[in-house]
């Protein structure tokens, strides 16, 4: 793979885009409400720098060069999917953006916290370690977890938007004493070396360019001892590029995802031991011998559905969901209360759900390898 070309960041130029995207949406309620408030040349101007990276690039065409240009452009491409994607994402699955395993009878959102729980579990988290959350977003699991361990997190994101409601979830819930957020590059993280006890990314180090270089960048800020655990978002041994179908699998779920480079599990490996990390425990958890598999609530399955509240949650993420708000959302468009894009944002999305059930299924791919390694003391 040929060298990573990291961005200069922009802080004033994200931030006056961010103000005149979104304006003061993110202070709305999430979903449609905080969508249908964004400023609609703005809009454009995001969709048409996210998509630029995908339109007319069909999975068998796809070359090293075409993947060289996302991973070049890694920052600007996740910054613009999260503009467009946040507000949906709040409104099919909730303020933590990630999956998780699930146990008999296990409602929707006790699952998601439990993964979370896991996750601080398995790093040894306590009271008042300093943390830090590696791609935020809009701060579900870091709330989560500080009220599991009592640790105090600072949350990392290029995102103004998901900072701006990140922060108000925080104060919502009587947190900001233990949570704060800082804007900026993971690949070029605004602190000193060796600043935190631990630090955890869920479902977020995907969006890097090079695992090796992200994972790179956390063993430098993190303290000598210091532990780092990761829910990594990876294709598996069974994955074979030269295959179309498992390509254009791949491809469904980039697309739709925000993903610059997704990498195989073996990559990854080799990523957290070039990094420096001693490797405590790593396994892929979407083998583990679950009731209901992983992808269940995408995949139309609602014989799994285990509580009355969880109904409405689910039907939304089906196809026959995501169906209705495409649908939904392209009258929106039409009639000029929702900004153009809105419904190829919606409908990537679902291209995205169509292709992680299929890379599930045919274990092609992996939400939840999870990895957990420790700096030395002397590093």
């Amino acid at each position: 793979m040929s060298p990573v070309a990291l961005e200069k960041e922009d802080h004033v130029r994200d931030a006056e885009f961010n103000k005149a995207m979104h304006g003061k949406s993110a202070q709305a309620e999430g979903g449609f409400r905080a969508m249908l408030q964004k400023d609609k040349a703005a809009q454009n101007a995001a969709v048409d720098e996210y998509f630029k990276h995908w339109d007319n690039k069909a999975a068998e065409d796809e070359t090293e060069e075409t993947r060289k240009a996302r991973r070049d452009e890694y920052a600007t491409l996740t910054r613009h999917y999260y503009n467009l994607a946040t507000d949906l994402y709040e409104y099919g699955w909730g303020q933590s953006f990630h999956f998780c395993r699930y146990a008999f009878g296990e409602s929707f959102y006790q699952a998601i916290a439990r993964h979370e729980h896991y996750l601080a579990h398995m790093m040894g988290l306590r009271d008042n370690m300093r943390v830090l959350d590696v791609g935020c977003g809009v701060g579900g699991p870091a709330r989560e977890i500080v009220k599991f361990s009592g640790v105090n997190v600072v949350g990392l994101n290029n995102n103004n938007y998901q900072i701006e409601r990140a922060t108000r979830y925080a104060e919502k819930e009587g947190l900001s004493h233990k949570l704060s957020f800082t804007k900026g590059d993971f690949m070029q993280m605004p602190f000193p070396d060796n600043s935190f006890d631990a630090v955890y990314a869920i479902e977020a180090t995907v969006h890097a360019p090079s695992l090796e270089g992200i994972y790179s960048e956390i063993f430098r800020v993190l303290k000598p001892g210091g532990v780092f655990g990761v829910y990594e978002w990876l294709m598996t041994d069974n994955y074979d590029n030269d295959n179309p179908h498992h390509r254009e699998i791949r491809l469904g779920i980039e697309i739709g995802d925000g993903i610059s480079n997704m990498e195989k599990v073996e990559v990854a490996l080799k990523a957290m031991e070039t990094a420096g990390f001693v490797m405590e425990h790593h396994e892929d958890l979407a083998d583990r011998d679950d009731p209901y598999p992983w992808y269940w609530p995408l995949s139309g399955q609602l014989k799994y559905i285990a509580s009355v509240g969880d109904i409405f949650t689910i039907v939304r993420m089906t196809k026959l969901g995501r169906g209705l708000v495409h649908r939904f959302v392209g009258a929106l468009e039409t009639v000029g209360l929702a900004p153009r894009g809105t419904q190829k944002t919606a409908d990537s999305l679902a291209l995205a759900a169509d292709s992680l059930v299929a890379g599930g299924r045919e274990k092609l791919f992996t939400p939840m390898y999870l990895m957990v390694g420790r700096k030395p003391e002397k590093a």
